[in-house]
């Protein structure tokens, strides 16, 4: 419908473009002086014409004055008979010059044949548009089964492995795939079988589509591409007519890569109760299982897969002989950080002081899609200030707006809420660096992000992957320091600790019911988290312990919030000058830096965590 009214418009504008040239023409044509002829006898008469152009029946008259008009003469009659019958004299006409012109050329053939044929041409250019729709519209339902699937070529942001920082692990299996493809005999003269399938796993902006692009860069073969979505429809069995259509289009190109995005779209665990036994998306799962490891084998395609939600899939889809391979994605360490901002930094303009490795520091449990946005923020912010280059401030910047949200400089403190804003940050702080296993605290402001008032940003001092009891308790510590500096400073608390009292009680929740940390409770895990398959969310907690056991739990809660409150209020209490200190920086400058915090607290003889 879309196309057929943008061609009425069309064809509206066209017939008005016609009809203007015509228009233009006949006002042209209306400027000449009309003459009757008796008329034109007596000018001829008075010696006022000086030529006259004979056209079948039509006179073009020039008069002596140089002006033009137009006459008829009469039907099957000549004109010098028909000026004699009106009584003009003989030798007033012979001293005028008459010029016998036929009428052809395209003027006579164009006053014929468009009359009768430009509504026929009209006619039949609907006719044709009328069609041609039809047509489309019936190729579009004889092709309804067919997949979308896109062939990779060698466009212009063509990526290898080496544009892929990091990933070592992940590089290298898929590198085996990448080389058997080229190279099968070495690894079938073996006795060798590559995978059929391999699974790329990890959380998002991880680099899953990224690496797939990487070995369709690699490979030399052909490599198709197609997200999970595209197969389901809202009529059963296209989807599994178009993973027919995917396998059987590999399969004609020989030795070839079939990569399929987010297959959780189709692949999430059958039976969930809903749908019923002709859910599409069931048929389609089915239809992929046949096809990869079915009674027709074919072992000259291998299908890639990417998913971050490897827990929902189907258990027959994970199966060896199908996606026999899984490779997890992890999260970029340091030095994969640093490296990755290198790759993305390509093409902006830094300033020399940038140094990419301090804010690998600064950005631990960042994903590669996150770096590349930090460091599009940081340009972006570069050019409001109509910066040429983008300085290492700017990326801390851009750092902070990721992690908190952009300032809020318009939210105007009173002078006593910036006093008790100022002591609450100043409290996290203190006890921040007060404790052994704290984090390095990069950074104090009051300046409110997103809907913080103010923040502390403390950052690890290396990679850890696990935590111990002793961490989580510095941790509670450090949440429960603003309230404690509150109260102990004020003698009264505000609701700006709300957040912070929310993250400690579900922290220690969980080092109770998840971790097994509880030393009267024992290393017994509680709760069972039930979830519903088919929507992939978390819906209802079992309770698998007795109302004792849960009135335990609420003690032992209470136990270790308490345990660091104590730690927490011990700090403060008996230092309270650094906390005045740190709070009177922080109303005076607003943001305290962390060689500013550490040379600050070194004047109380506090030693600061080093960054290793």
């Amino acid at each position: 419908m879309k196309n057929f009214s943008k061609n009425i418009f069309w064809a509206i504008i066209t017939l008005l473009l016609i009809a203007f040239l015509f228009s233009s023409f006949y006002s042209e044509q209306k400027k000449a002086q009309v003459l009757s002829l008796d008329q034109l006898a007596t000018k001829i008469n008075s010696n006022e014409v000086s030529k006259i152009i004979v056209s079948a029946n039509n006179l073009d008259i020039e008069l002596a004055n140089n002006e033009k008009a137009i006459a008829k003469k009469e039907f099957e009659s000549s004109l010098s008979e028909t000026l004699k019958n009106f009584g003009v004299d003989a030798n007033a006409l012979k001293k005028i010059k008459i010029e016998v012109k036929e009428e052809s050329g395209w003027k006579y053939w164009a006053s014929i044949l468009i009359p009768s044929l430009l509504p026929l041409l009209i006619i039949g250019w609907f006719l044709w548009m009328m069609f041609r729709q039809a047509g489309r519209g019936m190729s579009q339902a004889m092709t309804f089964g067919k997949a979308n699937v896109k062939l990779f070529t060698q466009f212009k942001d063509r990526i290898t492995f080496n544009d892929v920082a990091g990933l070592k692990e992940a590089k290298q299996e898929l590198m085996e795939v990448v080389d058997f493809l080229k190279n099968p005999k070495k690894y079938l003269d073996i006795g060798a079988k590559i995978p059929r399938g391999v699974l790329l796993y990890g959380a998002p902006g991880t680099g899953k589509t990224l690496l797939a692009r990487a070995v369709a860069g690699e490979a030399n073969v052909p490599f198709f591409h197609i997200s999970g979505s595209e197969f389901v429809e809202m009529f059963v069995g296209v989807g599994a007519s178009r993973v027919r259509d995917l396998f059987d289009t590999a399969k004609k190109a020989g030795r070839a890569i079939i990569f399929i995005d987010e297959i959780d779209a189709v692949g999430r665990e059958r039976g969930a109760g809903l749908g019923g036994g002709h859910d599409e998306r069931e048929q389609t799962l089915n239809q992929i299982l046949v096809e990869m490891d079915g009674f027709e084998k074919n072992d000259k395609r291998i299908v890639i897969a990417a998913t971050n939600r490897p827990d929902v899939l189907d258990t027959a889809l994970l199966r060896p002989g199908r996606f026999d391979r899984r490779v997890i994605l992890d999260l970029p360490d340091i030095n994969d950080r640093e490296e990755i901002l290198k790759i993305h930094a390509r093409g902006k303009m830094l300033t020399k002081d940038v140094d990419l490795r301090k804010i690998a520091e600064r950005t631990p449990g960042f994903s590669g899609a996150d770096l590349a946005n930090l460091l599009n923020e940081a340009a972006l912010w570069a050019a409001r200030k109509n910066q040429k280059e983008i300085s290492q401030i700017d990326i801390f910047e851009s750092v902070e707006k990721v992690l908190l949200g952009p300032e809020r400089r318009s939210r105007v403190f009173s002078k006593k809420e910036k006093e008790t804003t100022a002591y609450h940050e100043a409290g996290h702080a203190l006890v921040a660096a007060s404790l052994k296993n704290a984090d390095p605290v990069h950074k104090v402001s009051i300046v409110a992000r997103g809907r913080a008032g103010g923040y502390t940003l403390k950052l690890p001092t290396e990679e850890t992957y696990l935590r111990t009891k002793s961490q989580f308790m510095t941790d509670l510590a450090m949440m429960l320091g603003g309230y404690i500096a509150e109260k102990f400073v004020f003698g009264d608390v505000s609701t700006g600790a709300s957040s912070d009292l929310q993250s400690a009680s579900s922290l220690t929740r969980k080092l109770i019911t998840k971790y097994g940390m509880s030393e009267k409770l024992g290393p017994i895990t509680f709760g069972k988290t039930e979830e519903m398959v088919f929507l992939g969310r978390e819906i209802t907690t079992e309770k698998n312990y007795s109302e004792e056991v849960a009135k335990q739990i609420d003690e032992e809660v209470k136990n270790f919030i308490n345990r660091a409150y104590v730690a927490a209020e011990k700090i403060i209490a008996s230092r309270k000058k650094v906390l005045d200190a740190i709070a009177q920086k922080l109303i005076e400058k607003e943001t305290i830096e962390r060689e500013e915090f550490d040379n600050l607290i070194k004047t109380f003889k506090l030693k600061p965590v080093e960054i290793k």
